[in-house]
């Protein structure tokens, strides 16, 4: 009998996104799962639920999807020769060859895996991201702080097998449980994952209710995580082993903790140096003295000549952060801000006032600047 068309099975137009198709399939599934559907009706919703299920594996896959629309069934079923069966049969025994020794140099799919003891696919588990986000204090002096992270445990309820109790797997009819196929491809065989089982080797007639046939649980569990004093944005931490688990027995990925530093309200890093505005009274920056500035470990001084100008960097040595790499701290920059003075009362207007003409009477020694401003526009338009 003629298997009927993919986007039909699941009741989608042919240029369906992705997330169209993965709506179409859960439909479906809900619909005829075996689970739900007992009695007379239980053999045709699983016929209808395995439909289903191989239509969504072809079509959310996008090369198996390209091949399928190129070709139709013949561009995705290992037993019709790929293309419809187009390359010459006399061949057979040369691609078949040639597709073994593509395996063993890429290990099936381009190095994604390695055989394990029972000629399944083994894989390596995905990676995983954690964005942290921390105080530039704590960037500067380090932490030790606990994150909850997504685990993978055994299913109790199947004690991991991933059947239905009182049920079990079975071999795939599709690889003879070896986890691969080789699809055939003109003068070429190329040895796959099996679409079927998917690597494993093992069908699941009857899946687990309480796990979906995965055999594993999604739980939460507490990382403990060391923050390295002097650690920058955008550095990540690997803990290994706390990705994703792997397939077939495969390694387990990592676990990739990566810092973002809040903003701080006075400072700025830049590499193990920090960078702050310090606002001085117009007074203060004229007659000069002392005055006090922050740190992260606390507080600081600087001396202001008489006279101090807007913009004027004082510069702290050692009061910035000692990165992780770095023999020695970095540098503290303070940039003075002189600030004009507002909301005056009529007194403090006149007292400017005169202190404005006493200014003008003694001439340009008291803004140097000014004249020299002055000076340098004069020669524009000379």
């Amino acid at each position: 009998m003629a298997k009927r068309d993919y986007y039909e099975t699941l009741g989608i137009v042919k240029n369906a996104s992705d997330e169209d198709i993965k709506k179409a399939y859960r439909k479906l599934a809900m619909k005829h799962h075996p689970d739900r559907n007992q009695g007379d009706s239980s053999k045709k919703s699983e016929d209808k639920f395995k439909e289903a299920k191989e239509a969504y594996e072809m079509l959310s896959d996008p090369q198996k999807r390209a091949a399928y629309d190129q070709y139709g069934h013949a561009g995705v079923d290992p037993n019709m020769g790929g293309r419809g069966g187009a390359g010459p049969e006399g061949f057979g025994g040369f691609a078949e060859t040639f597709g073994d020794i593509f395996g063993d140099i890429f290990g099936g799919q381009a190095g994604a895996g390695r055989r394990g003891g029972g000629g399944q696919q083994v894989y390596r588990g995905s990676d995983l991201s954690y964005a942290m986000e921390i105080s530039l204090e704590e960037a500067a002096v380090g932490k030790e702080t606990q994150i909850r992270i997504p685990s993978w445990e055994n299913c109790e309820t199947c004690s991991g097998t991933g059947a239905k109790p009182g049920t079990s797997a079975k071999t795939c009819s599709s690889c003879n449980g070896s986890g691969t196929v080789h699809l055939r491809q003109g003068f070429f065989s190329i040895q796959q994952t099996c679409p079927q089982c998917r690597g494993s080797g093992k069908i699941i007639p009857e899946p687990c209710t309480t796990c979906s046939g995965a055999g594993k649980i999604k739980r939460q569990k507490t990382l403990e995580v060391k923050i390295p004093a002097g650690i920058n944005e955008g550095m990540r931490i690997r803990s290994a082993g706390n990705g994703e688990p792997g397939t077939n027995g495969g390694p387990a990925g990592d676990l990739y903790i990566e810092i973002r530093i809040k903003q701080h309200e006075i400072f700025e890093r830049d590499g193990d140096d920090l960078h702050c505005t310090v606002p001085v009274s117009m007074t203060v920056a004229a007659l000069g003295g002392t005055i006090e500035v922050p740190n992260l470990s606390g507080k600081a001084e600087i001396d202001l000549p008489e006279g101090t100008q807007h913009g004027k960097t004082f510069r702290l040595r050692g009061k910035g952060i000692k990165g992780i790499r770095s023999s020695y701290p970095g540098d503290l920059y303070c940039h003075v801000t002189v600030e004009t003075p507002v909301k005056l009362t009529e007194h403090q207007r006149k007292l400017l006032k005169d202190l404005e003409e006493s200014f003008r009477k003694g001439g340009d020694k008291h803004s140097p600047n000014a004249k020299s401003w002055t000076d340098r526009v004069k020669d524009i338009f000379k």
